[in-house]
């Protein structure tokens, strides 16, 4: 499971390098579509990580929260606090790795035309599970509501 915060950057710690799916370039050549979905609204976010570091036993993947969200250059505003269900998709280059519109594909079933070497290609699904995004601040999940006191004495009042 992922934990992260509303408003403050996601960094993701996932096992890809074992269920990679292109192992004819090297893993420079690979970079990793992440897909958020939010259990509550089911809204849909995707991002590539601003920075990916593909290990031996791992892959750290980081994202940036940001008022303007950019799949490709990694931001995101996940909003609302709650759980999310993450899916990490592989991507490969045979040529220059360019993460951009029109290079990179916007989701797991996007297939850019025409077909190039500088173009990449979504291999398929390495990794699926769950995160946990909190609030930062605690105001977003429960809100009171002050009510006005009854005029009348039919029923009972508690509070202020």
């Amino acid at each position: 499971m992922i934990q992260a915060i509303t408003e403050t950057d996601i960094k993701i710690y996932v096992q890809t390098e074992d269920n990679r799916i292109d192992t004819s370039v090297a893993s420079t050549q690979i970079r990793h579509l992440v897909k958020f979905t939010n259990d509550l609204d089911k809204s849909i976010y995707y991002a590539y990580g601003n920075t990916e570091i593909i290990k031996e036993r791992y892959t750290n993947i980081n994202i940036s929260y940001g008022t303007t969200p950019n799949i490709y250059t990694g931001v995101v505003k996940l909003f609302p606090a709650g759980y999310y269900k993450y899916e990490i998709y592989e991507v490969s280059w045979i040529g220059t790795v360019i993460v951009s519109l029109g290079n990179a594909p916007a989701t797991e079933d996007d297939v850019l035309t025409p077909a190039a070497n500088d173009k990449g290609v979504v291999q398929g699904l390495v990794t699926k599970g769950k995160m946990y995004l909190a609030e930062k601040d605690g105001t977003q999940q429960v809100q009171y509501t002050q009510r006005e006191a009854p005029t009348e004495t039919n029923y009972i009042y508690y509070g202020q």
